[in-house]
């Protein structure tokens, strides 16, 4: 039955959903499918996509089923719906019998309005005998994007839809997605048969979002910062491995933060019992994979965190899109490396070979986007086919001072490059013609003869400078790439007329992530308003540091460095501990020596930064569950069971020299280590004497510097296992 557009919609908004006006595009989907219409809807998370079918779903007379990928995100939805007085239930495998009954019997009475249910699940012959006894009215299809092999979050079963819900006659089909390609759009509205649907896509800027893209050396103690200086602001941070989620999840609650994991390996009580904390706000954070998010109605997400680099564009602009959806200011930032994309490009070797390219070349998007130094909103609007004149002026890229470079002879070299290969090739084959590279495909089409090969390496050597240049020459309007799966670049006739009438024109040159810009070491991590700046060490402290060291070595009649190693003085000058708690996150301090020596050295940093007005690093010693943990007790057991350290070595899957260093670090962390038995084996007493007394003097511990002393006289691994001894009986 279709039911009249009429003045009620904006009844049942108020009276039911309570808002008292419609966003953006919904009010001319929802009359589009109230008169019968398939509908295509393209709207950004928080955009209000639900509202789009629900409502149509409330005014409507028998029930609509709403196809869906996941059972958290129908819940979720079915939850708030309920709370509005509407009956909504979900079908799947959670259901008991009796819950199945109750759904069978109200849904065919009419009493329900909405069925929540999979696409697999819609394949059962059963759930579908059942369903067309029912009075289906409409059928939503949620995440369309899955249907698509183009699409971030493939499923075959979606592919498969059309078939299942083809005995359901003529009735209006609406499909819904965040993020979606004209490719994708393509292929979602062919595979359902809605080609001649209504076809609504909202803008996809956001502007109330801020993008980053950081190099990924010391993301943990950078997320750690980040957080605490956002002290209680609700995250999702996302990974891309079960394992991985709950290693930061635990080193997260480990450094003072509220957060919990989220993955597909939990049970699905544990599952539920998270995300319920994140929304009750028992936790600021939610560690998760990519199955975390999709539907939460959660709309005061601060900041959204990617820990490792997502699989393509089109799933990172969905999960970033959940952070602000309040239209309140939300942070996204985003970890690059290099190794990570090279991980992940492994992934695709168990998938189809369509399926492989298919991911890769989504993969390569991504990177690019993360190496890009162009406006970030501007950059991931132009790849979802729309235009944005202006940069945003708050992304890191805005922000930060860009290299320029004079394009004008490049651009009318690349435009002629593509021009002469008859516009059917892509960015690689394009650069490698532009460079000069000869490989069998060039060859085969005869390109490294034409006037243009190699012309490039005159102006710019680097294959990553063309790729940027080529990739802002796109969203500059000049270029034109319709198919990412063949990736070919044409002229746009801006592209035509410039190559007639150049002019003056400049690129970015894309982020180096190696600068000194982005040693996140010195820059981020720490803020002081005294003498000691970013992450560098406060001199002034370590000055004082040494000379108290200095005085208690004095006392102890021990050589300082036994007290605490310069690198320790340098940390400590660097984040400011004030208790020993603290204090024993220091490297090289560890417990013991914390509780030995430390005392003095945290009253004198807690008195500077007072005196000194520095806002203290407390915040930011960085705890962790050393990995090294389970080497360092099986080191020790073995030791107490006299075995040789050759054995120990192998044992342990290490070298004798890496393990002579594990031994040195155990040694200057406070740990005694009786190593007798060995050392004699190597050393007679009175070598170990003269050893023992040097050391016993020596301003340092310098390997180097024993060795200059006692010329040749004793092999580096004597000093060394004469300082282990050394250090294990004094220092303690």
């Amino acid at each position: 039955m279709i039911v009249e557009q009429n003045s009620n919609i904006h009844k049942i908004l108020k009276k039911t959903f309570g808002f008292t006006q419609f966003k953006g595009l919904q009010e001319n989907v929802i009359h589009n499918v109230l008169s019968g219409k398939d509908t295509f809807v393209l709207m950004p998370t928080g955009g209000g996509k639900s509202l789009c079918y629900q409502l149509p779903a409330v005014m409507l007379g028998g029930v609509s089923i709403i196809i869906s990928p996941l059972i958290a995100l129908m819940k979720n939805q079915v939850d708030q719906l309920r709370a509005n007085g509407i009956d909504a239930r979900f079908l799947n495998s959670t259901l008991s019998n009796t819950q199945l009954k109750s759904l069978k019997e109200d849904s065919i009475s009419g009493k329900v309005k909405m069925i929540y249910i999979s696409p697999e699940s819609l394949s059962k012959e059963k759930n579908l005998g059942f369903l067309k006894q029912c009075k289906v009215d409409l059928i939503a299809i949620d995440e369309a994007h899955c249907i698509s092999e183009w699409g971030h979050d493939f499923r075959p079963e979606y592919r498969k839809i059309k078939d299942f819900i083809s005995p359901f006659g003529n009735i209006p089909i609406i499909a819904l997605t965040a993020t979606a390609t004209q490719k994708v759009r393509s292929d979602i509205q062919k595979a359902l048969k809605i080609e001649t649907a209504e076809v609504f896509i909202s803008s996809f800027f956001r502007d109330n979002l801020v993008y980053s893209v950081r190099p990924k050396k010391d993301a943990k103690r950078e997320i750690i910062k980040f957080i605490k200086d956002r002290h209680g602001s609700s995250g999702i941070i996302y990974c891309l491995s079960r394992k991985q989620v709950e290693n930061l999840a635990g080193f997260l609650s480990l450094n003072g933060i509220k957060a919990l994991p989220y993955h597909a390996g939990l049970e699905a009580s544990e599952r539920a019992k998270n995300q319920d904390a994140f929304l009750n706000e028992d936790v600021d954070v939610i560690v998760a994979t990519i199955a975390f998010g999709m539907g939460i109605d959660k709309p005061d997400v601060r900041f959204v965190i990617h820990y490792d680099i997502p699989k393509s564009i089109e799933g990172y602009y969905q999960e970033t899109g959940r952070a602000g959806r309040d239209g309140l200011s939300g942070e996204c930032l985003l970890f690059y490396n290099p190794k990570d994309v090279s991980k992940l490009s492994k992934f695709g070797q168990d998938k189809t070979v369509s399926e492989r390219d298919n991911f890769l070349v989504l993969l390569k998007e991504m990177e690019a986007y993360a190496k890009s130094s162009v406006c970030r909103p501007k950059l991931l609007l132009h790849y979802f086919g729309e235009e944005m004149v202006q940069d945003c002026s708050k992304c890191d890229n805005c922000k930060r001072k860009r290299v320029t470079i004079d394009g004008e002879v490049a651009l009318l070299l690349l435009l002629n490059s593509i021009r002469l290969t008859q516009e059917k090739f892509g960015i690689d084959h394009i650069i490698k013609i532009i460079l000069g590279t000869h490989d069998d495909y060039v060859s085969s089409y005869e390109h490294d003869k034409l006037e243009v090969f190699g012309k490039g390496k005159d102006l710019f050597e680097e294959k990553q400078l063309w790729e940027d240049i080529i990739r802002q020459s796109l969203i500059a309007g000049f270029l034109i790439r319709e198919d990412f799966s063949t990736g070919e670049l044409r002229l746009s006739k801006k592209g035509v007329k410039y190559l007639d009438n150049p002019y003056a024109i400049n690129f970015f040159k894309g982020v180096d992530f190696s600068s000194e810009e982005f040693d996140t070491d010195t820059t981020e991590l720490n803020s002081t308003n005294g003498s000691g700046s970013g992450g560098a060490a406060d001199n002034q402290l370590k000055i004082l540091l040494k000379s108290l060291r200095k005085d208690i070595a004095k006392k102890k009649n021990l050589p300082p460095y036994v007290i605490f190693q310069d690198p320790s003085l340098e940390e400590m000058a660097t984040i400011y501990p004030t208790d020993l708690d603290q204090l024993s996150q220091i490297n090289g301090v560890g417990k013991s020596k914390a509780e030995r020596y430390g005392q003095p050295f945290c009253g004198l940093i807690k008195k500077y930064t007072e005196e000194n007005e520095i806002i203290t690093g407390n915040d930011l010693v960085i705890k962790s569950s050393v990995k090294k943990s389970k080497n360092k007790i099986a080191i020790i057991q073995q030791i107490d069971r006299k075995i040789d350290l050759e054995d120990i070595s192998e044992s342990i899957g290490v070298s004798y020299e890496e393990l002579i260093k594990e031994l040195e670090a155990i040694c200057y962390s406070g740990t005694k280590l009786n190593l007798d038995y060995y050392i004699y084996n190597v050393l007679d007493e009175e070598k170990l004497d003269e050893l023992y007394s040097y050391f016993l003097e020596a301003e340092s511990d310098s390997i180097s510097l024993a060795l200059d002393e006692f010329e040749e006289d004793y092999s580096e691994e004597e000093i060394r296992l004469a300082r282990i001894k050394f250090l294990s009986e004094v220092a303690m």
